[in-house]
């Protein structure tokens, strides 16, 4: 770096990556020529308009993010899939455009590898003493839960932020009441305060909901302890404790044959234990959930339940596995 700057210019520099304005180099004492002069002669780089780099080769994620701050300006602060990597929360967007979200009265120019939004709380969302500046994990996924593909993925970044402590089912209530309009935002009280209560997945979620609630099925209790065969320790997605039936939920796309014997290995544990083990995955539970109530009722029905399951609609498996409770639904 240019010994000749000012130290507190430089420890600036520093601070941003290799990264700086104009404006804070007019602020250090720099004319606009002494900055001309820098950038023709190759000692600095422009990144973005009025934004520079001292670096002399590929910048790094966090120069590109601390770039696309300064040139954002004044109460930019990084957010949505930007912040949500800083956060730890898994997303599934690849694009390396940085997002950037500044107070709703300015206007700035998009630029390539760069997305600006505009909030009227961009100040009240911005974490303090960050670097670089980024909202807070809850308004981070409710900036995500706008433009999400779908519920699901919402539940996801709920489930993950709770699990991994990035903030309480409090404080998320909380940022949901303190926005304005907003998408889902029933659906986002509801999600919470099923992860609050158990729910450790999308698919989890879906099964209370769906599966269960919606077809008149007793809930089972979730995430229940126990121990595995080689001695250690796990958890079972639902079991309906009084009758001796336990419900795993596998979100996942592709098993291994590994898991599938670890599947194995626990079905044949509870059924040593007198217990029966029901398995679904995405499918049965998204899009034919009629027909896992009905199994599972049947099953629960062997097992000594004396309720009846309820249709969720006029074209409900239910009405023809259990014609009796069809009336009046």
């Amino acid at each position: 770096m240019d010994d000749k700057l000012p130290s507190a210019f430089r420890n600036l520099i520093r601070l941003q990556h290799g990264t700086f304005s104009r404006t804070q180099a007019l602020r250090a004492g720099l004319t606009d020529d002494a900055i001309t002069g820098r950038v023709r002669r190759g000692t600095w780089r422009r990144v973005h308009s009025g934004v520079y780099t001292v670096n002399t080769g590929d910048l790094g994620p966090t120069a590109l993010r601390w770039a696309a701050l300064l040139y954002a300006g004044r109460g930019a602060v990084l957010s949505h899939q930007t912040a949500a990597r800083l956060h730890g929360i898994t997303i599934r967007s690849r694009t390396d455009e940085v997002h950037v979200t500044i107070p709703a009265e300015r206007r700035v120019r998009e630029v390539a590898g760069v997305r600006i939004h505009r909030s009227a709380r961009s100040f009240a969302a911005a974490m303090p003493h960050e670097d670089p500046p980024r909202t807070f994990p809850t308004e981070t996924v409710l900036d995500l839960s706008d433009t999400a593909e779908t519920l699901d993925d919402v539940c996801g970044w709920i489930t993950q932020g709770i699990s991994d402590k990035l903030f309480t089912d409090e404080q998320f209530l909380a940022a949901i009441k303190a926005r304005g309009k907003m998408r889902w935002r029933t659906d986002l009280t509801t999600l919470v305060a099923a992860v609050a209560s158990g729910d450790h997945s999308a698919l989890e979620y879906r099964y209370t909901r769906d599966v269960e609630r919606r077809h008149g099925l007793p809930e089972a209790d979730r995430q229940v302890p126990f121990t595995k065969p080689d001695g250690s320790k796990g958890r079972r997605d639902r079991v309906y404790t009084e009758y001796g039936v336990i419900v795993e939920l596998d979100g996942k796309l592709n098993h291994s044959g590994e898991a599938v014997q670890n599947d194995n290995r626990r079905d044949r544990a509870a059924a040593v234990a007198g217990k029966e083990t029901l398995r679904f995955g995405w499918d049965e539970v998204r899009n034919d959930r009629c027909a896992t109530a009905v199994e599972v009722a049947h099953v629960l029905r062997n097992h000594g339940w004396k309720g009846t399951p309820k249709p969720c609609s006029l074209y409900c498996r239910v009405q023809h596995d259990f014609p009796s409770n069809s009336a009046g639904n």
